[in-house]
């Protein structure tokens, strides 16, 4: 399958370049490594995740306004005897005219989501599932927007589960006040022809918060500061009842000049109903959300920031279960392209994502 796939993107690569007069590229590596210490932990495992993501992608502007991309994403996992360990293959269309984005195939999830917080998507999503295969729909701007997307991320099989995530958020801002909202429901059903039956299972997870904030510049710091109320929706069909773990959650960031702080704390009802169950089949969130009460607090050091790089180390003290937990971890990311040299500007700077 991964041999099928490869051929397919140079046949692609090949296609759209007898159209040189319109054809733009983009080739990101992003290089990641995570060492978690949650030695005693009972929600969370200990483990290192290392590896380096290369994702080329060509495509084909129509116009100023459509365009087609195809790609794939390559990781190799540091210490792994092969060349790739994971393919992913990247292949959309693009509609981008303002207020207006829509985007439908298997696109690059950062692209779209990476504004999430943990409780949805833990920091390993984006190195594992690096794209969504649906539809993204976006109406508004940078500070204000409103969207809606669909990520379908099994089909079902006699082996596999089928599986899709049906989410949207939004974001409205006045002056340097802003309320947002997150939220998705996540359909995770049995494989096919069972010989056990398996209950259909529904886990929604909403979050709606309040905001105050202000940008970085040579004088002031990066200051965020947001606080709300999050609440889960979860059953099994089989018996129709409704569980609602719902908490407070608080976020705080403060950057200047290369050095951060960015601290998470819960209080309220453990989140993942159905954790000892399916753990990470049905939950994509941080499984510490699956306490009661748990702080995080990131310090962060950026070494190199421009335009087209960034490498950001991160020290992570984890508060949660009568234990303190720490984590340590590096991120590199070099994005060169030709998208905005058409565009006129020098350089394009794409987030590694660690704390988008």
């Amino acid at each position: 399958m991964n041999k099928k796939i490869f051929v397919c993107f140079i046949f692609t690569v090949f296609s759209l370049s007898s159209f040189s007069q319109k054809v733009v590229w983009n080739a990101h590596l992003h290089s990641f490594f995570d060492n978690t210490e949650f030695g005693y932990s009972k929600v969370q495992m200990p483990q290192t995740m290392a590896g380096t993501h290369f994702s080329p992608e060509i495509g084909l502007n129509l116009d100023t306004i459509h365009s087609v991309f195809a790609g794939v994403d390559l990781l190799h996992e540091f210490g792994s005897n092969k060349m790739v360990d994971y393919l992913n293959f990247t292949c959309y269309y693009k509609f981008n005219k303002a207020p207006f984005r829509f985007y439908m195939g298997a696109f690059p999830r950062e692209e779209v989501l990476g504004n999430y917080p943990r409780m949805f998507f833990q920091d390993s999503i984006k190195n594992y599932r690096p794209n969504i295969n649906g539809i993204f729909w976006e109406i508004g701007n940078r500070k204000s927007y409103f969207n809606v997307w669909l990520d379908w991320t099994s089909r079902q099989t006699t082996e596999r589960h089928e599986a899709f995530f049906m989410g949207g958020s939004g974001r409205y801002e006045f002056n340097k006040f802003y309320a947002q909202l997150f939220g998705y429901m996540y359909h995770f059903a049995g494989v096919m022809n069972p010989l056990i039956y398996e209950p259909l299972v529904d886990d929604g997870l909403f979050l709606a918060s309040l905001g105050y904030g202000f940008e970085e510049t040579l004088t002031q710091p990066l200051i965020d500061i947001r606080m709300g109320w999050s609440l889960g929706l979860e059953r099994q069909r089989s018996t129709n009842i409704w569980h609602k773990p719902n908490g407070f959650l608080s976020e705080t960031k403060v950057e200047f000049r290369g050095l951060g702080i960015f601290n998470t704390y819960y209080k309220g009802t453990g989140q993942m109903h159905f954790f000892n169950d399916y753990g990470n089949k049905l939950y994509w969130g941080d499984p510490f959300y699956h306490l009661t009460e748990y702080n995080r607090t990131d310090l962060t050091i950026d070494f190199l920031k421009s335009d087209f790089v960034s490498t950001r180390m991160t020290y992570s003290l984890h508060f949660g279960e009568n234990e303190i937990y720490n984590e340590q971890a590096l991120c590199v990311s070099f994005h060169p392209d030709n998208f905005s040299r058409k565009s006129g500007n020098k350089y394009r700077f794409i987030w590694s994502g660690w704390f988008e």
